[in-house]
């Protein structure tokens, strides 16, 4: 029985307590606690007072209040201090100190350091892609293939400069031009040479 009535007294004091209460301070603590809330008359009459009072202290403090914040408002619009630049005030003072806030600060390192990395990647991408165009560049395949368009564009560039045909006359002799622009076909003249 003793045990339990010192775990209470540990339930009722809280944790901070260094030692649980006494049988007799418990019930010391019961005894200040009207529990059937039994007033004497006089007493009644003495709390409504009190309370009237405060009722009545609470009613001028409003009114000293309400007094207060018009005297304000006044004052701000003296100095043609706005709602709006307030807020404007307000917020630069919130993003001032959200910047300013070890949290802000390290998930802007954070992000700093990903957007230098991600930069670095794109760089070492980029430098990849141009190395490959420069490979594919220097290919036999390609190289092949940009001379056969300078190629044309020098028989399109002749044939309009030369001829004066329309340009669909000279892409079709340039196309002409280019399948008969094999090898085994350069030991013989091409039928437009000869005109």
């Amino acid at each position: 029985m003793e045990t339990r009535q010192q775990e209470r007294g540990h339930l009722r004091t809280g944790l901070l307590d260094a030692e649980p209460l006494r049988e007799s301070e418990e019930d010391n603590m019961v005894s200040d606690v009207d529990l059937n809330n039994t007033v004497t008359e006089e007493e009644r009459e003495e709390i409504q007072q009190e309370l009237a009072k405060l009722e009545e202290e609470i009613s001028t403090l409003r009114q000293v209040l309400s007094s207060k914040e018009k005297q304000h408002a006044e004052l701000k619009q003296k100095l043609g201090i706005t709602p709006l630049s307030e807020l404007r005030n307000n917020f630069s003072r919130s993003w001032y100190d959200m910047q300013t806030s070890t949290a802000y600060k390290k998930t802007s390192e954070t992000f700093n350091t990903a957007g230098q990395k991600t930069s670095a990647a794109f760089n070492n991408l980029g430098s990849a892609i141009s190395r490959k165009f420069g490979d594919m560049r220097n290919s036999p395949s390609f190289k092949s293939f940009e001379e056969k368009v300078e190629s044309t564009v020098s028989n399109i560039k002749t044939k309009v400069g030369g001829t004066g045909g329309s340009f669909e006359e000279v892409l079709s002799s340039a196309a002409h031009a280019s399948t008969q622009d094999t090898p085994s076909n350069h030991l013989i003249d091409s039928p437009e040479e000869t005109r």
